[in-house]
């Protein structure tokens, strides 16, 4: 290559009026590996000529295969979006072209421009991310990960440990940001942590949870297009990267919006994807260490754009922001039951949305909704519709035994549970309750209760729920004989969402 090749100038030919988009100047945005133009209604990527202990960008070879990589890649879950790679040229008078014509000096991929306020970072920004845009998410990244490639003969805990040894080679260039005794006590309890899970780690792996996932998957790099989410922009430099366990992969995601204090958005992805991937019911205890991880990676990327920026103070707050809080995501509080119950229309899914991503660790409480799992044991998604005949006496024991072990997992693993369910028999109450006290962890009963005119109109209002409740069952309801509640608290669930929530709050606090 032409040794007076230089990347500024590259960019200075990109950015100019007509080169992108006639008439029209390119807007730049960079990240720590890449620059990006928008123009028009195309975006335009060139790689960095940069290294790091986990890419290497500064050949030209190098920069070529890795978008070759991150097109093939792409397509996957956004082939609407990534179109083309074309060389950068270089004539004999020294001018630029794209595409043939002179010496090949870089690489630029070519995409399909989606609107910039598209990006869910925006959309969070701007109040966006509503439980019904949550429940969407999710299901993307749970089909996406059901069609990624497992990887064969890849130990988990030995794809994990890589990643925390190369996060402690990546700090240790910040000295000046990370202090050496903090960086390697969380990276020695993470590594600690690690191992206590090889087992499980490995386990997932056997099992085909160890995937060649997104890789990057955080708030910037998924668009919402047409109400839809769009999955773009994976890690493509590095298949051993990006060829980790699902959860993992989801777990920057969910850091991600645990970071911007989104904890009910947070706790509703991770329910609603173990929800449709019961195989990931056991990969819960793992969760805590995953986020720390991808909190560690955040903090070190950020300080690598800081390095490289004209205005890095904002660069490195935000680093050490997310340093801070990779040590506290692996904080340990003591793991509680909450079980919500009443009649059909009183609330309790949406109280237990509400409230579970505030009680116990990141990301939240673990929501075993009665509906759901009835579904699930039918082998049907969760909206899916389920004829009456399927309601049994016998069918319900089983759903609440399902609970009953579900709950019981998540807090053997750690984690606080909410069992949601119209717990309507003493019987169904006294066994949850048990299912805490056997695991010596602390319980709290809520009883909501509504008028029958506000439950019906509740029922009636429901649209793509998991619930087939409808008004006959409403009726059937109101002949029932809850008898005493024994510890259970009774809130009045007639009002406003938001007051209940607040009072159910407020007994948890108790």
């Amino acid at each position: 290559m032409d040794p007076s090749y230089s990347q500024a100038d590259a960019v200075a030919y990109l950015e100019a009026p007509g080169t992108l988009c006639p008439g029209e100047g390119a807007r730049r945005i960079d990240t720590h590996a890449a620059y990006v133009f928008l123009a028009g209604d195309r975006a335009w990527k060139m790689k960095r000529a940069v290294r790091f202990p986990y890419l290497d960008f500064s050949d030209v070879g190098q920069r070529h295969a890795a978008l070759a990589a991150e097109l093939e890649l792409n397509r996957r879950s956004a082939p609407e979006l990534y179109l083309a790679v074309h060389p950068l040229c270089r004539t004999g008078s020294g001018a630029f072209r794209i595409g043939e014509g002179g010496e090949v000096v870089d690489w630029l991929l070519e995409m399909r421009r989606f609107p910039d306020d598209a990006l869910l970072e925006h959309v969070v920004e701007r109040g966006g991310l509503d439980d019904a845009l949550v429940l969407k998410l999710a299901d993307t990244i749970a089909a996406f990960h059901e069609t990624a490639p497992p990887s064969v003969g890849q130990a988990g805990h030995t794809v994990i440990e890589a990643v925390i040894q190369g996060n402690r080679e990546s700090l240790a260039r910040y000295p000046e940001l990370f202090a050496a005794e903090e960086r390697d006590r969380l990276v020695d309890r993470q590594l600690l942590l690690g191992g206590q899970w090889s087992a499980l780690l490995d386990a997932r792996s056997e099992r085909g949870r160890v995937r060649h996932g997104h890789g990057d998957l955080h708030l910037a790099n998924i668009a919402v297009i047409g109400d839809e989410p769009v999955l773009f922009d994976c890690l493509e430099f590095s298949e051993a990267l990006a060829t980790t366990d699902v959860l993992y992969d989801l777990a920057f995601l969910l850091m991600d919006l645990w970071e911007r204090g989104l904890r009910r958005q947070a706790n509703g992805l991770f329910n609603r994807y173990l929800d449709m991937s019961p195989g990931d019911e056991d990969g819960l205890p793992l969760l805590p260490l995953f986020l720390s991880i991808r909190a560690t990676i955040r903090a070190h990327a950020l300080a690598a754009q800081g390095k490289a920026s004209d205005n890095p103070q904002p660069l490195v707050a935000r680093a050490q922001a997310y340093f801070s809080l990779a040590i506290g995501l692996l904080d340990a509080p003591p793991p509680r039951l909450v079980a919500i119950g009443g009649l059909s229309g009183t609330g309790k899914s949406t109280i237990a949305r509400i409230v579970g991503g505030e009680l116990g660790r990141a990301p939240g409480a673990r929501i075993v909704r009665s509906d759901v799992l009835r579904k699930r044991m039918a082998g049907l998604k969760p909206e899916d519709p389920l004829g009456k005949g399927a309601y049994t006496k016998e069918a319900s024991d089983g759903v609440y035994r399902e609970m009953g072990m579900l709950a019981a997992r998540a807090l053997e693993a750690g984690h606080s549970a909410i069992a949601d369910a119209v717990f309507a028999d003493r019987a169904e109450r006294d066994a949850i309750e048990g299912t805490a006290r056997d695991l010596d962890a602390s319980f709290a009963g809520i009883w909501l209760e509504a008028p029958p005119a506000t439950l019906q109109a509740r029922i009636e209002g429901r649209k793509n729920d998991a619930s087939d409740a409808d008004l006959a069952v409403a009726r059937l309801q109101e002949r029932y004989d809850i008898g005493e509640l024994g510890t259970w608290h009774r809130v009045t669930a007639a009002g406003p969402r938001e007051d209940v929530a607040q009072n159910v709050r407020a007994l948890l606090r108790e």
